[in-house]
């Protein structure tokens, strides 16, 4: 949980420190397209001062192209928001994060992943297809949802521990050295990036060119277990950018606004004006 995390820092968009020059190949950055545009500037369901009256949907849904899809929980749920990741291959939907609700009836994750799994099943005529749950780390807003999928046909859940993620992903330097995932047409990169938490990971995939950072890298505030791990972490993924074109960098939360350098209180239900999801290859670079 956040009240356990030891160092706290601000990230600010427009406001950035002098360090130690990093040097980034601009030729992997990708041109904004109409895809990276429409995420840009989405405005997402963002809570309400009064809950009672809200009558937003329990997860919103966005689809971004064919088969890639960026989920957000209601902030009348939870204040934490987070925002869920739904990848779909052709032997397998990667679900990154179930989100901080276990009440299937206030928060039906799994099924509206279902749901998006069973509309591909149908249009591409593949029924084998697996559902495979893994989590960016192991902060229970990040997981809650997990019970709606134990026990359902045809799904895998990695656990979000360091059993789990040892096992699964089969590290073989963790955290040095990524891993992939094949989701069948769709390669997938696992980055460990302890820091924040220690199990930790980024994704990336090679469809969308996406950079997905959990909570080691949002728009808002990052907090810090371990100070060297989320440096090294940072040097990695900028590593990983100079040698991976990406479109965005995605991550689990929106807390500031869209005034640079202004932020919502921990706890907020109401966002108005927030700042939009979509970080930038340079914005890591800054940090």
């Amino acid at each position: 949980m956040k009240s356990t995390l030891l160092i706290t820092i601000c990230f600010t968009l427009l406001s950035v420190v002098k360090t130690e020059a990093v040097e980034v190949k601009t030729s992997n950055y990708i041109s904004e397209n109409h895809l990276t545009a429409a995420l840009q500037h989405k405005e997402w369901i963002h809570g309400s001062p009064d809950c009672k009256s809200n009558d937003d949907p329990a997860i919103e849904v966005f689809q971004y192209d064919d088969s890639s899809y960026v989920l957000r929980q209601n902030k009348c749920l939870s204040y934490e928001a987070p925002f869920i990741y739904v990848l779909v291959g052709s032997e397998k939907t990667l679900v990154l994060d179930t989100g901080a609700t276990e009440n299937p009836h206030d928060f039906p994750i799994y099924e509206t992943v279902l749901s998006l799994h069973q509309n591909h099943n149908t249009s591409e005529g593949n029924r084998d297809r697996e559902i495979l749950v893994i989590h960016s780390h192991s902060h229970s807003d990040h997981y809650g949802a997990d019970s709606q999928f134990v026990g359902q046909p045809n799904v895998t859940i990695v656990s979000p521990n360091k059993v789990g993620v040892d096992s699964f992903f089969a590290f073989k330097n963790w955290p040095k050295e990524d891993t992939q995932l094949e989701l069948g047409g769709r390669s997938i990169s696992i980055i460990p990036t302890p820091g924040h938490q220690e199990e930790a990971i980024a994704v990336y995939d090679t469809q969308t060119k996406w950079l997905l950072t959990g909570d080691t890298f949002y728009p808002g505030y990052i907090y810090v277990k371990d100070w060297q791990d989320y440096r090294n972490s940072i040097a990695r993924l900028v590593s990983f950018i100079n040698s991976f074109p990406v479109s965005t960098i995605l991550g689990s939360h929106i807390e500031m606004t869209d005034t640079a350098g202004k932020f919502y209180d921990v706890g907020t239900i109401f966002q108005p004006n927030e700042a939009s999801l979509v970080l930038t290859s340079r914005d890591l670079v800054a940090l």
